[in-house]
């Protein structure tokens, strides 16, 4: 083996890392960060005048094409498909029965679909609640924050017992607390058109789509379950990549129509187009969890491989549908798929092969609880708003792009500097 190809320490560590290891993936951890701050950027750019703001650096608008804006939500797709292996695999090796793992999958569906359904029905009519909209969503986020939060000592390891149990009980009560606010948020909550979110005579859920957060949950259930059948096998993950991708057309062409389940969700785009980027994520994965003296090489030209074959399919089906993100077509996904693969090689190399802390470090540390990140970024609107600071938070990026891009960069730094820093305090958010 030459030179150039000997491993370093990392990637002697990341070659020897089994698939049922809990440690972090330093490369897939950066990918995460990125596409967070990008979300934050993107999302807090979308308020802007479009008198500012060029084209390209928002949501496309037209039948077929795309910018970068429109790889944020596919991306976290693919990245919880690489996250799914390592997750799945620890809780496989230490024993767990298949039944447990299903359920331990249906209650982060079941909190993720819960969480999208929040924050799809917007902020509430001041004048149907009685009481501040704005104040809703704020208090709104701030208890799904707490319904899930976790808080560990500084210094876990060595922390003594009691110091773990009394943490773990204050974790306990501002979990319960949280969750009963998110329900008396949501029976205190009016629409503008004097909707509820839940009814209960007759029982209904309004919502016109999952939300992102629904949307990421559809993803994940269906990409878990694929992996708890394939294991892992590469053959079998691309084979499910065809089919889930051949469920669009299927779709489009009316073969579920008469389906009860296609009422309640998007079998060719939610169950298909969007679960095949996350099994394609898997698939990325499995190069991470075999142990090889020349992983390097080998995690490359798979990776390059990869890259190829998704960006040649893309190419070959972009006449048949075009590329287009709210129709979620075949060659976006996969066009998704190869950009998003080449983000996370280029973080294989500066994360895990030749670490370059002062790049991959900030970006990893922020990708650790990308959750709150999420959560805060969808909270500071509603506190600005409630607060009555949002003339002069839109007045931040009112003189030029260069303002509103200093604005919505200084917004995700901050949001992120802020979630990192809660984790190292030990607050994090878990499903």
């Amino acid at each position: 083996m030459s030179a150039t190809t000997l491993p370093t320490t990392a990637e002697r560590k990341a070659a020897t890392r089994t698939p049922g290891t809990s440690a972090r993936i330093a490369s897939i951890d950066a990918l995460r960060g990125l596409v967070m701050f990008t979300m934050i950027f993107v999302n807090d750019l979308a308020g802007v005048s479009d008198r500012i703001v060029p084209p390209w650096m928002k949501h496309y608008h037209g039948k077929s094409g795309m910018t970068f804006v429109d790889l944020v939500f596919p991306a976290f797709l693919f990245i919880v498909g690489m996250s799914i292996p390592f997750a799945l695999n620890s809780r496989l090796k230490q024993g767990a029965p298949t039944w447990q793992i299903g359920w331990h999958i249906s209650l982060r569906t079941l909190s993720l679909l819960c969480l999208g359904i929040l924050t799809v029905n917007g902020q509430p009519s001041t004048q149907n609640l009685g009481w501040s909209g704005a104040l809703w969503a704020t208090l709104m986020f701030l208890a799904a924050i707490l319904a899930f939060c976790t808080i560990s000592p500084p210094g876990r390891e060595s922390a003594s017992v009691a110091r773990v149990r009394s943490f773990r009980l204050l974790s306990t009560a501002l979990r319960l607390l949280g969750f009963a606010g998110l329900v008396y948020l949501v029976f205190a909550y009016r629409g503008r058109d004097g909707h509820r979110i839940i009814s209960l005579s007759p029982f209904s859920i309004h919502t016109s789509w999952y939300g992102i957060l629904g949307l990421i949950g559809w993803a994940y259930l269906v990409g878990s379950v694929v992996f708890l059948l394939t294991r892992g096998d590469r053959t079998a993950l691309l084979g499910w990549i065809v089919l889930l991708m051949c469920l669009y057309p299927a779709d489009k062409t009316g073969a579920f129509d008469g389906l009860w389940l296609a009422r309640y969700v998007g079998i060719g785009e939610m169950w298909g187009a969007h679960a095949a980027i996350t099994v394609a994520g898997i698939l990325l994965a499995t190069v991470l969890t075999t142990a090889d003296r020349d992983a390097v090489w080998l995690r490359t030209r798979f990776a390059l491989l990869f890259m190829l074959g998704f960006a040649a399919a893309a190419w070959l089906l972009t006449g048949l549908y075009g590329i287009n993100k709210n129709e979620a077509t075949p060659a976006w996904c996969l066009w998704a798929c190869a950009i998003t693969a080449a983000f996370w090689l280029g973080f294989y190399f500066i994360s895990d092969v030749r670490p370059l802390s002062f790049i991959a470090r900030p970006f990893s540390l922020a990708g650790q609880n990308v959750l709150l990140a999420y959560l805060l970024s969808d909270l500071v609107p509603s506190a600005i708003d409630f607060v009555g600071l949002d003339d002069w938070y839109g007045g931040l990026a009112a003189p030029n792009l260069a303002c509103a891009v200093a604005r919505s960069a200084g917004c995700a730094a901050v949001l992120l500097c802020l979630t990192a820093g809660l984790n190292r305090l030990g607050f994090r958010l878990r499903l």
